[in-house]
């Protein structure tokens, strides 16, 4: 009854084994083995007085759930097959074990797929005896402990085959103290593991990012360069764009002449006025010195008061009729101390009664590297 129990609890167990394989390789694994015993005493024993014919091949099936990598715990029922031997009496006995396993395992892997294993737990036995050709059979139940040790390989994640040793302790029959057996079992067993081991991702390549360009060279990548195209040979700031610098610069426009003894700008001259009242309109940052000049003819304090007018006129001509503003425009009588030619000849007389317009512009320059 006992037995018809525990091979019940071992087939149902076995049930959700399969129904929870996995995606992920499981705990659970079931297998089974097959091997040869040498049951002792037997007809090994010296002591034996006549042998019979054994049938000493044993099989296993076991399922098994492992806590982790190294250690689990196994249930199995395991038949150690039978063998015979005439006893003392000279009766024939036929005897074999059967019966429910539990025990603890453990592995140690040694090498790439291989693994050590080692094993101990407890048999609930059934011994039966054909003595006599069954004409005196009896049976006997207990428990009997057992250890073990292996060595193994994985095919695969799932699949291991195992070569197996293992020793049977106190195989008695203690109903009529009858038998007092050890038993030695060697063979190979057979498990698979349910699931599938999780297969590494593989591994993302990083994007490769292209290193930003700068098509013109000036140092600020085409991604933030906002003026295109800009020379190699300027400093730039951080949008890319040339900086610049601001140079004055002086320009003289040249002469407007008077008469002798005159302030009164002459019409002939309005056109070199607003010659130079269009430049100052094009850089309207520009501001302009009109100096006034004239001949050494007279007295020298009266002529510089005269070039004085004639400076102003022509000041005044620049705001009034052409818009110039007046912070712009300055004006400054020189007298007779900046003569173009020297003397009192007719010639020298009408080159130094003149007016010159001294310009000063800011321009922008490119600041080079």
């Amino acid at each position: 009854m006992m037995n018809n129990t525990l091979k019940a609890i071992l087939l149902t167990s076995m049930l959700p084994f399969a129904a929870n394989a996995a995606q992920e390789l499981t705990p659970w694994y079931v297998g089974g083995g097959l091997g040869v015993n040498n049951y002792e005493p037997n007809c090994d024993q010296k002591t034996m007085k006549q042998c019979g014919e054994d049938d000493p091949y044993a099989w296993d099936v076991f399922g098994g759930y492992l806590f982790n990598d190294y250690f689990g715990v196994e249930l199995g029922y395991r038949d150690l097959g039978r063998a015979e031997w005439v006893d003392y009496a000279n009766k024939m006995n036929d005897v074999g074990a059967r019966g429910m396993t539990l025990g603890l395992v453990g592995f140690w892997p040694i090498a790439d797929r291989w693994s050590l294993s080692a094993e101990a737990g407890a048999m609930n036995y059934l011994l039966s005896n054909n003595k006599q050709w069954g004409s005196e059979y009896y049976s006997d139940s207990g428990v009997a402990p057992y250890f073990g040790a292996g060595i193994g390989y994985n095919f695969t994640d799932n699949l291991k085959l195992q070569a197996k040793y293992r020793r049977y302790e106190n195989l008695d029959e203690d109903k009529w103290n009858t038998l007092n057996m050890e038993s030695n079992y060697w063979g190979l067993e057979l498990s698979y593991r349910f699931g599938r081991a999780a297969s590494t991702p593989a591994p993302v390549a990083a994007p490769v990012v292209a290193a930003p360009k700068d098509s013109d060279n000036d140092g600020v990548t085409d991604d933030k360069d906002q003026c295109a195209n800009t020379p190699s040979n300027h400093k730039v700031d951080a949008s890319g764009c040339t900086l610049y610098r601001e140079v004055t610069e002086k320009h003289e426009l040249g002469s407007i002449r008077f008469a002798n003894d005159s302030a009164v700008v002459n019409s002939a001259s309005y056109g070199q006025i607003e010659k130079l009242a269009n430049y100052m309109n094009k850089n309207p940052r520009a501001t302009v010195l009109i100096g006034g000049h004239a001949s050494n003819v007279g007295n020298p304090d009266y002529n510089m008061k005269l070039s004085e007018r004639r400076a102003n006129a022509v000041a005044e001509l620049l705001v009034s009729k052409y818009g110039i503003s007046q912070d712009r425009v300055s004006a400054k009588g020189y007298g007779i101390t900046q003569p173009l030619i020297e003397g009192k000849s007719a010639e020298a007389n009408k080159a130094n009664r003149r007016i010159e317009a001294h310009v000063t512009g800011v321009r922008k320059e490119a600041i080079l590297k």
